[in-house]
């Protein structure tokens, strides 16, 4: 479909607020980036910028080669899905999408075949002559998602698609997305705070907060080798547990509790010997049989796993332990458990540790 490069991209308002800074990003032919973080981080404007309703301040933005920082939105040959549809409540599924169509005068023939065609994929052919008042939230999206493909862009661009559905509707319309994707080998660049989407759905992730981007990578990296204290925090869920340690020769001295350490992680620790430093532990590399005591106060089975929220000792640090199998842990009971998996962050700069850093 196409290749998209973002280069220093800033956004400033005319009150001197800037919203996004310094943004850069390969985006390579038929892969689909999602954009995540908290409301307010600057996501959503560089999804505008890049559509053409926001102007870029600063930088540069390829489409394939050719530079459209400049272009209109009209000719930037994306398509956009919004969270609120945007559907003509007075026309019929069949007019919704193929209006766009319409507009530049297409063949009706050619017209017929391209909503037919976007309808099959979808699912929608059945509800061709309904108007959006007789659908469902998620059919009214993929009606939303069928507008754009009839038009086939080069890039789709997808705002915070799945806000307004249901937990239900939401998990469909999602794999839907993803089967879209992998059938029309498509360039998505796709909006969220929802790191389940996230994590779900993209071939690498975009991680901001307050305007800077912390972290590209797959979900997997973000995962498993997070950059810093914000992307450990925001992706993943339960969230990671964090605590302050001090680090010893051979252990790590926390509030009430020991962690050993292993030769590899001593070798990456060395540099800060007598230092206090930031342990992240994810509540699923927490397990049973242990000396870490934990004093348990609420226990939520969750079928296949027990998330059991407690403190380190009596009065230690708040602690959240996802457990394997179903326990019917009281508050008061203490559970001895092990960190199976560390991560490490400089507690001035909030970075990961890692060996070679």
């Amino acid at each position: 479909m196409a290749q998209l490069k973002l280069e220093h991209i800033d956004k400033i308002y005319d009150n001197n607020v800037q919203a996004v800074y310094d943004f850069n990003l390969d985006v390579k032919d038929g892969e689909l980036i999602v954009l995540v973080g908290p409301s307010g981080c600057g996501k959503s404007t560089t999804l505008r910028m890049v559509a053409g309703l926001e102007d870029i301040s600063r930088g540069k933005l390829f489409l394939d080669g050719r530079d459209i920082t400049q272009t209109p939105a009209k000719d930037r040959d994306m398509a956009m899905v919004f969270q609120s549809y945007a559907l003509y409540g007075h026309m019929t599924v069949y007019e919704n999408m193929a209006f766009s169509l319409t507009l530049r005068n297409e063949n009706p023939n050619v017209i017929h075949k391209k909503v037919l065609a976007a309808a099959e994929i979808l699912g929608l052919t059945s509800q061709l002559n309904k108007k959006p008042a007789q659908l469902s939230g998620g059919q009214r999206q993929r009606v939303a998602m069928g507008r754009s493909i009839v038009r086939n862009p080069k890039v789709f661009l997808f705002d915070e698609p799945l806000s307004n559905l249901d937990a239900k509707l939401r998990g469909a319309t999602r794999r839907e997305i993803l089967l879209l994707h992998k059938r029309l080998d498509a360039t998505m660049l796709y909006v969220t705070h929802d790191q389940t989407e996230a994590l779900t759905l993209a071939d690498r992730i975009v991680c901001m907060s307050m305007g800077h981007v912390q972290q590209v990578g797959t979900p997997l990296e973000l995962y498993d080798a997070p950059a810093n204290v914000f992307v450990a925090s925001f992706i993943g869920l339960p969230p990671m547990n964090f605590f302050d340690v001090s680090v010893g020769s051979g252990e790590l001295n926390g509030e009430g509790f020991k962690v050993p350490l292993t030769e590899d992680e001593k070798e990456i620790l060395l540099p800060y010997f007598g230092k206090t430093i930031t342990l992240g532990v994810r509540p699923e590399n927490i397990s049973e049989g242990g000396n870490i005591p934990v004093s348990v106060f609420s226990n939520e089975n969750l079928g296949m796993n027990t998330l059991v929220h407690g403190h380190i000792g009596e009065k230690g640090a708040r602690i959240s332990a996802k457990l394997k199998g179903w326990a019917n842990y009281k508050p008061g009971d203490t559970v001895p458990v092990k960190f199976d998996k560390k991560h490490f962050f400089d507690k001035e700069s909030g970075n990961a540790i890692r060996k070679g850093k």
